[in-house]
């Protein structure tokens, strides 16, 4: 992963061009003017060596400016850089009445937004694409309340779909003997279930029962893109107590039956959208199988993140519970989660049948299931196996998704008809365990209206 040599390499180019340039000339007191004139001047440089040099001072300029300046340059992204209205006019109609594959090439040439050039230049710098993945974290934060931003957006990710395809990626499995830089960053990276420091992060490495995996990228040099967390045992577990208690017995079966993902952490906000958790799962599945033959079940034990949010929400959805429950859920939305084992096992099946509903019949705009790491999940085939009750009593385990957790069951025979199921019929894949706890009453389905039929 050291490519320190290239790095160096391109940072001799960049000063070789910045002796021939005088790149001052081209660098006013207004940020936003002496952005355009840099970029303009990029765009349109021919050298090599110029160009590096261009693309260094831009991303040199850019982190040196105000929350106001980059909100100016981002506007200027958008209002320039664009594609010519008049050249797509004239390739499109060559294309029409030729239609060959020059025309088509000159049409696809006319129609690529300037900006993605613009990108592609800035990305010879040294420690260019480091800087374009955080200049797009600067973007994302501003695209709600700007949404004439989107296609800057657009563009950085059909750049960054491409230049951080599975092809790419290098497959790193981290333990305890790790760089300690690495395992810095996996204590600040980690989102799902906090790190609380060294001897935390030892517990979740160090042990023969526990593995870590990363993806790592050539242009980011020891930046994790994506990291899972994997526990070996003999059952499916059903909370994370017992998988991070601090006590927590190593394992010494030397065949472990069952590998557990229990933590996946995105770690470069500026990658958002750009999918690599399917691939980690894959990769990390089948390099454990190799390892240990005696693996047989692949599961997650994933967070419910939406879970309470959306409840608090659709209280109204659940109608169809006995009174008793919806009190009790009521209760515990309020802060009364239970305070004897007697008033959590009353509340148990009331979460539980809530909980079903929530994964098996709520749906966002799109169809698609409310709860983003079901969509992750069984978008890439897995098949929800368990709901369950007192997954994560932490603070955060409650606040979020009163306690619950579920385990997604990566079964290889099945994982292609189940994606394919989900993305054609959208269609939830559920053990007969989890359907059983759904009390919901049947959709109504509704009366197909023949061609000959009118509606009055």
């Amino acid at each position: 992963m050291d490519v320190s040599f290239f790095q160096e390499i391109l940072s001799k180019i960049s000063d070789r061009g910045r002796q021939i340039l005088d790149l001052s000339s081209l660098i006013g007191a207004d940020a936003e003017e002496s952005f355009e004139e840099l970029c303009q001047a990029l765009v349109s440089s021919r050298g090599e060596a110029s160009g590096v040099a261009l693309a260094r001072r831009i991303l040199d300029l850019y982190r040196l400016t105000t929350d106001k300046e980059k909100d100016a340059f981002f506007v200027f992204l958008a209002r320039h850089f664009l594609p010519s209205a008049e050249a797509v006019r004239r390739a499109a109609v060559a294309y029409v009445e030729r239609p060959e594959i020059g025309q088509l090439e000159a049409l696809m040439a006319a129609v690529e937004s300037p900006r993605q050039e613009l990108f592609r230049r800035l990305n010879l710098a040294p420690g260019g694409t480091a800087a374009l993945v955080r200049m797009r974290e600067d973007l994302l934060r501003r695209l709600k309340d700007n949404p004439e931003l989107a296609g800057v957006d657009r563009d950085f990710v059909h750049l960054f779909s491409s230049w951080f395809n599975r092809g790419f990626l290098m497959l790193a499995h981290l333990s305890w003997s790790s760089p300690a830089s690495i395992l810095e960053k996996l204590i600040a990276y980690e989102k799902v279930h906090k790190i609380h420091g060294f001897e935390d992060l030892r517990r979740r490495l160090d042990p023969g029962d526990r593995r870590c995996f990363a993806f790592f990228h050539p242009a980011l040099v020891d930046e994790p893109l994506i990291f899972v967390q994997v526990a070996l045992a003999g059952d499916i577990p059903s909370s994370i107590q017992l998988l991070l208690a601090s006590d927590a017995e190593d394992c010494d079966d030397p065949e472990p039956s069952v590998a557990v993902f229990y933590s996946i952490s995105n770690c470069q906000d500026g990658l958002r959208g750009i999918s690599f958790g399917n691939f980690l799962i894959k990769q990390v599945a089948e390099d454990l199988k190799k390892e240990k033959p005696s693996l047989k079940t692949f599961v997650t034990l994933s967070p419910a993140p939406t879970f309470r949010s959306w409840l608090e929400a659709n209280k109204a959805e659940l109608s169809y519970l006995p009174a008793a429950q919806r009190k009790l859920i009521d209760a515990a939305l309020a802060g009364q989660f239970g305070e004897s084992e007697e008033e959590l096992d009353a509340l148990e099946p009331a979460i539980l049948a809530a909980a079903a509903h929530y994964y098996l019949r709520a749906k966002d705009k799109k169809g698609k299931p409310i709860d983003p790491v079901a969509r992750f999940h069984l978008g890439n085939g897995a098949r929800l196996e368990r709901i369950n009750w007192l997954g994560d009593t932490s603070e955060k385990g409650i606040r979020e998704s009163l306690s619950v957790m579920v385990n997604y069951l990566y079964d290889l025979k099945d994982i292609e008809r189940n994606h394919e199921a989900y993305v054609n019929l959208g269609q939830v894949a559920a053990s007969k365990a989890v359907k059983s706890i759904l009390l919901a009453p049947e959709p109504t389905a509704k009366p197909v209206q023949r061609k000959s039929e009118t509606i009055s």
